[in-house]
């Protein structure tokens, strides 16, 4: 039954919902990344003076050290395993965002995730996608306004805006009955008991098919290397937004989270390929539902958080920098004496993208993110 179920799923968690945007050449791609990423891993803050003491065995060597960190011009570095988005930042091509979090503070992956796609403080029917892409015209041609690939169609994508929906063969996943029996079946199994349960806390039943699945590590890359070729057809989506799981680190984090990372790295590089010219009129956000404990806790993992750190990309991005207002991780910093304390409001980088890379007038990025009006965009992410 564990090898069918694996089996079923080519794509394992990493999925595609793809949507048509506006007549112009803007690309926007959003990547959620599922189970809620330790920032602080992936851009670890190495100058700030409390980091090596709070993060322990979980803070990678400093920059020019074998398996340091990749310097981000000081202060701040990227995790080794993100070599083609470092490349990318080197380029001006990436920016970094830190100290960042979405609209609410529950550290539930559920409601996190719901916030994080509804775009507001509280779950909503629709995704702030989809009700932006409510307000572009349709192009002409087009079939449907939008197409969504793989087994679940993502909150983030629906709502009022038309998704089609596609999935390759052999995609389809098992029902949550099964997978419910399944998971009774292993309780006391003291390997595969765990690792049901945790699946289904990260991302609920249909997640966890996605986390047998994920072992294949070439899924992530490949699903984005296509979404890059449909994006730059002439006649392609302009919209994208694909997910990966893997994030939710609560044990053994430092060997856990180099294959996640590597496979996040290594489709931020396959979608790079596959928009080809188009990457010029492309902007990539990259985040997650919220950041993790600053300490490291009793198994060599990281709890669930606050803040953390997310990215932008793409060549219509004005990258080379990390944007932060650093809160810092010393005595009296951090967030309830246990998080990196958020100082950016994740809706004032989707605002900025919504108006000055897809052209939204205020009335539907207002409609996008109700009630958000003292969340102002964000200057200064995007190139002339």
């Amino acid at each position: 039954m564990l090898l069918g179920l694996g089996a079923g799923l080519a794509l394992g968690r990493s999925r595609l919902a793809l949507a048509a945007g506006p007549a112009g050449e803007a690309r926007l791609v959003v990547v959620i990344l599922r189970g809620a990423l330790d920032g602080l891993a992936a851009v670890p803050a190495y100058g700030d003076p409390a980091f090596a003491g709070l993060r322990g065995d979980l803070a990678q060597p400093e920059p020019g050290r074998e398996e340091g960190v990749l310097d981000l011009g000081g202060h701040f570095g990227l995790h080794p395993r993100l070599a083609a988005l470092h490349g990318m930042y080197r380029r001006g091509e990436a920016l970094v965002l830190h100290a960042v979090a979405g609209p609410t503070r529950s550290r539930s992956h559920f409601e996190a995730q719901d916030c994080l796609e509804s775009g507001a403080d509280q779950r909503l029917a629709s995704g702030w996608l989809n009700r932006a892409l409510a307000a572009l015209p349709a192009r002409p041609g087009a079939a449907r306004n939008g197409l969504a690939v793989g087994v679940e169609e993502p909150l983030l994508l629906r709502g009022p805006a038309p998704i089609g929906a596609w999935a390759p063969q052999g995609a389809g996943g098992p029902g949550a009955a099964l997978l419910a029996q399944v998971a009774a079946l292993n309780a006391a199994d003291p390997v595969l008991g765990p690792a049901f349960a945790e699946g289904m806390r990260a991302r609920g039943f249909a997640g966890l098919a996605g986390e047998i699945a994920a072992r294949d590590r070439n899924a992530f890359p490949a699903l984005a290397g296509g979404a890059g070729r449909l994006l730059a057809a002439p006649d392609g989506p302009r919209v994208a937004a694909l997910e990966l799981g893997g994030w939710d680190t609560h044990a053994g984090q430092r060997g856990r989270l180099n294959g996640p990372l590597g496979q996040l790295d290594a489709g931020l590089a396959a979608l790079r390929e596959g928009l080809g010219p188009a990457w010029r009129q492309t902007a990539v956000l990259v985040a997650t539902e919220f950041g993790r404990t600053v300490r490291v806790n009793g198994t060599g993992g990281t709890d669930h958080g606050t803040a953390g750190a997310a990215f932008l990309l793409g060549g219509a991005v004005a990258g080379g920098r990390v944007v932060a207002d650093w809160p810092g991780l010393g005595e009296g910093r951090l967030h309830e004496n246990r998080d990196l304390a958020p100082t950016m409001d994740l809706r004032a980088v989707t605002k900025a993208l919504l108006a000055g890379h897809l052209g939204l007038p205020p009335a539907a990025v207002a409609r996008a993110f109700p009630g958000s009006e003292g969340v102002a965009p964000l200057g200064g992410l995007l190139r002339a």
